[in-house]
């Protein structure tokens, strides 16, 4: 999310392309084809739940164009992202009615807008990015008025089966087909940010089932987020130890949403990645401050 700095596309319109890298964004990458992987894994394994995800992408794309956005920033995908997971949550979780794509636009537009003032307050590299902040925020108060979610029944699948399981989640999708797509749509646009979300998401699952939660495990719910504060370090050249370090907090972090009774979603792997960079930049300030005393 918030990866600014790729190379457009020549090969598809510029509102096509757009819409797509919000897609991608979901996975930290800017990358089309990423992105179209990732709607046909929705396609694929929630049909109905594609209407909702396009609707949020498009309705945080129109607001950033009618409210003057910068359009490289518009073409990322940063303010369509978070309307995406929004309009797959909402659609979810909340019966059909008139109002629920209003609903859905709602959250879209009101999603860009608070991506907008994120990115105005936080220019630069080193300060906390937003990631699925504003998801989460919004739908942590959406909830409030859903029904509560029956325990989830026995999952029939395996160990194997529990790694793309764990990629669809990003999605809420519990289909290891949808995390298949996905996987092969990360490999295309960075194969290390591939890999390192299989490390992530192997992990979350290993830990889960030495806890004993076997099931949450197949059914890919300890595998999202460490493969998300996986993939958020990726980038980040030889230091290796960083996206290794977001995703034992990641795994570590996402027991306490649900003993304070929150949504788990996507905060474990926000809060991870915000104590990684935050620790940074204090020991980077730290070692500044050492230089100039000696």
């Amino acid at each position: 999310m918030e990866t600014l700095n790729a190379a457009p596309s020549s090969h598809c319109p510029d509102w096509a392309e757009a819409l797509l890298n919000g897609f991608s964004q979901v996975l930290l990458q800017r990358n089309p084809v990423c992105g179209l992987f990732c709607l046909l894994a929705i396609l694929i394994s929630a049909p109905s739940s594609l209407g909702g995800a396009l609707l949020g992408a498009v309705a945080g794309l129109l607001t950033a164009q009618r409210r003057g956005y910068a359009k490289p920033e518009r073409q990322s995908g940063v303010y369509s992202y978070n309307g995406v997971l929004l309009g797959l949550l909402i659609g979810y979780r909340f019966e059909w009615s008139p109002l629920l794509p209003l609903l859905i636009i709602a959250c879209g537009g009101l999603s860009a807008m608070l991506m907008h003032a994120w990115l105005q307050r936080a220019p630069r590299a080193s300060c906390l990015k937003a990631y699925t902040a504003p998801f989460v925020l919004f739908s942590w108060v959406l909830l409030v008025f859903a029904a509560p979610l029956p325990n989830p029944p026995p999952a029939d699948a395996t160990l194997i089966q529990a790694l793309p399981a764990g990629l669809g989640q990003v999605f809420l999708l519990d289909h290891p087909l949808a995390g298949v797509l996905i996987g092969i749509g990360l490999l295309i646009a960075n194969r290390t940010a591939a890999l390192w979300a299989a490390v992530g998401c192997i992990s979350g699952v290993a830990f889960a089932v030495w806890q004993q939660e076997s099931n949450l495990a197949l059914l890919g719910l300890c595998g999202y987020n460490p493969a998300l504060a996986a993939l958020a370090f990726s980038h980040v050249r030889y230091k290796p130890w960083l996206p290794g370090i977001a995703i034992v907090l990641a795994i570590v972090l996402q027991p306490g949403f649900s003993g304070l009774g929150l949504a788990t979603l996507t905060a474990p792997f926000i809060l991870a990645c915000w104590l990684v960079q935050a620790t940074s930049r204090l020991l980077k300030q730290s070692a500044n401050d050492l230089r100039l005393r000696s």
